[in-house]
C-alpha cells in the first residue's frame, strides 16, 4: 500500500481555500498548553523545593502567573513566527499560518496576558518573582523569538534560559529569595535543552531547512550535531547529581538521576554512533515520532530526555512533600 502524508482537518480546510472562524480552542492552542504544562511543574518544584510555608491562595496565584506568562510567551512566539510555521510540517497547522486566528489578535493577546501574570506576580507575591517571570517572557517572546531563531545555530543553547528559569521564579515567588539551589534547577534544565532539542532536530531538519531556521544539523552538520549531543550529556548528567550533595535531593532522588543517567548516556552514545540526520531510511510521515529507520537512535533520546527530566523534578516534588509532611507530624506530636 503506498503511503499517504496525513493531513490534519485545519490543514484540508485550509487547502480548500475556506477557513472556519476562531474558537476558543484556537486561543486555548495559541497558549502551547503542552510547554505550559511542563513550565508550570518545574515552577511548582521550585516554589515547594524552598522549603517554606506558603499560603495556598497566594501559591496558587504564583501558579497561574507563571502558566499565565508562559502562555502569553506562546501566543507571542505564534504571532511572530507565523511566517515560518506556515513552511514546517510540524506546526504549520497552528492558529496563526492556518488562518484561524488573525496575527493581530495573538499579539494583542499574548501583550495583555503578560502584563497580567507580571502586574498581579508582583501584587500577589513579590516584585523580584515578578521581574523574573517579566525577563522570562521578554527573553523568549523577544531575544530567542525575533532574535536568536533566525539569527544563530546556538538559539536553542542560549534561548533555553527561558525555558530553564521556571523553578526560579517559583521559588522567588515563595520566599522572595533566589538561592544556589534554585539556580541549581535552572542549570539542570538549561543543559538538557542542547541534547533534547537537537535530538528532534536531527529527525525534524527538512522542516526547519525549509523555514529557514539555522538549526545546529543544518548549519555544522549531523555528525557535528550528533557529538555535540554526547558531550553537552556528559556534562549534564553529572550536574543532575549535585542536587544530592547540596542537599535539595535525597536518596530516591540519587536512584533516579544516577539509573536515568545512565540510560541518557547511553541513548545519547546510541546515537553518536548511529547516522541519524543523514536522510537514510524511507521517510514516514505520519507523526512526530515516526521517522526514518536511520534516525531512531535520535526519537529515542528525544522521547527520554521528556521523561527523565519529569522523573527528577517529580522526584525532587515527592520528597519534598513527604519530608515537609514528616516534620509536620513531628511537630504535631512534641
Amino acid at each position: 500500500m503506498a503511503m499517504t502524508e496525513a493531513v490534519s482537518a485545519p490543514e484540508k480546510i485550509a487547502a480548500k481555500g475556506v477557513v472556519r472562524p476562531a474558537r476558543w480552542q484556537d486561543f486555548i492552542q495559541l497558549l502551547k498548553p503542552r510547554v505550559m504544562s511542563l513550565v508550570v511543574f518545574t515552577a511548582l518544584t521550585g516554589l515547594v523545593c524552598a522549603g517554606v510555608p506558603v499560603n495556598p491562595i497566594l501559591g496558587g496565584v504564583a501558579i497561574l502567573c507563571i502558566a499565565v506568562g508562559a502562555g502569553a510567551s506562546g501566543a507571542l512566539n505564534m504571532w511572530y513566527d507565523a511566517d515560518i510555521d506556515a513552511k514546517m510540517r510540524r506546526t504549520r497547522g497552528r492558529p496563526v499560518p492556518a488562518g484561524r486566528v488573525q496575527g493581530a489578535d495573538a499579539l494583542a493577546l499574548g501583550v495583555v496576558l503578560s502584563l497580567f501574570s507580571v502586574m498581579l506576580m508582583g501584587m500577589a507575591l513579590n516584585w523580584l518573582a515578578a521581574g523574573l517571570l517579566a525577563f522570562t517572557i521578554f527573553f523568549y517572546a523577544v531575544v530567542y523569538t525575533v532574535w536568536l531563531k533566525r539569527s544563530t545555530a546556538q538559539n536553542i543553547v542560549i534561548g533555553g534560559l527561558a525555558g530553564a528559569l521556571p523553578p526560579v521564579i517559583g521559588w522567588a515567588a515563595a520566599t522572595g529569595t533566589v538561592p544556589l539551589n534554585a539556580w541549581l534547577l535552572c542549570a539542570i534544565i538549561f543543559m538538557w535543552t542542547p541534547p533534547h532539542f537537537w535530538a528532534l532536530s536531527l529527525y525534524t531538519s527538512e522542516d526547519y531547512q525549509k523555514a529557514g531556521v539555522p538549526m545546529m544539523p543544518l548549519v555544522a552538520g549531523a555528525a557535528s550535531t550528533r557529538r555535540q549531543i554526547l558531550i553537552y550529556s556528559l556534562l549534564f548528567t553529572p550536574l543532575c547529581l549535585a542536587p544530592v550533595a547540596t542537599g535539595l535531593g535525597g536518596v530516591t532522588y540519587l536512584a533516579v538521576a544516577g539509573l536515568g543517567g545512565l540510560v541518557f548516556l547511553l541513548l545519547a552514545w546510541r546515537l553518536f554512533r548511529s547516522h541519524a540526520g543523514e536522510a537514510v531510511g524511507e521517510r514516514n510521515d505520519d507523526g512526530l515520532y515516526d521517522v526514518r529507520a536511520g534516525a531512531k537512535d535520535a526519537r529515542n533520546l528525544f522521547a527520554f530526555s521528556i521523561l527523565y527530566l519529569t522523573l527528577l523534578f517529580a522526584t525532587l516534588l515527592v520528597e519534598h512533600l513527604a519530608g515537609a509532611r514528616s516534620l509536620s507530624l513531628m511537630g504535631g506530636l512534641s
